[in-house]
């Protein structure tokens, strides 16, 4: 087995993402996403994915902000972004546009990212490392998700999280035509 580098690498990806098509199409909203490394990782993630949008609002730090750029490998600049102070205009926005709104958290209802049936256009919520989305914004989502947890801890990373859940969602199979 040889590692693919420089010409052969870019020539593998560029053929798989032609013959590997997706009918999924994903849109992020970080709501107080409080950490620039947390930021960072999502943006480099999303670049990777195919991720269609990021749209950070509250207090979330935006670029230009050395770390972010450092951890995202200056991917800002490939993901399209936007910043908005409130989020519910957003979601309002979105699901005006036909997404379906799901946020990313623990909720009592919440069902296992990897069984929910997601629609073909899906906004994926992620709220604050320590303190999640709020009330109100819970309060305007479609549904909630959350990534199941067999350890110890009671939940991974905002950055961890939003990788899991945008791949399985950009991936599915499943997805709902509308």
């Amino acid at each position: 087995m040889k590692q693919l580098i420089g010409t052969n690498l870019k020539r593998f990806l560029r053929d798989f993402k032609r013959e590997n098509k997706r009918n999924m199409s994903l849109v992020l909203v970080l709501q107080s996403v409080e950490y620039p490394y947390n930021v960072g990782a999502i943006f480099r993630m999303a670049d990777g994915a195919g991720v269609e949008e990021m749209i950070l609002t509250g207090i979330t730090p935006r670029p230009p902000n050395p770390t972010i750029e450092k951890v995202a490998r200056s991917r800002s600049r490939s993901v399209k972004w936007r910043y908005r102070k409130e989020t519910l205009p957003v979601i309002d926005e979105l699901r005006s546009g036909g997404h379906s709104i799901i946020g990313l958290e623990l909720t009592e209802d919440a069902a296992a990212y990897h069984q929910f049936s997601f629609s073909q256009k899906t906004c994926l919520v992620i709220g604050n490392e320590d303190h999640g989305l709020t009330k109100r914004t819970l309060g305007c989502c479609d549904a909630c998700i959350f990534i199941p947890m067999f350890g110890k801890g009671r939940s991974h990373n905002v950055g961890t999280a939003t990788a899991i859940a945008s791949y399985h969602i950009l991936h599915s199979t499943k997805g709902r035509h509308e």
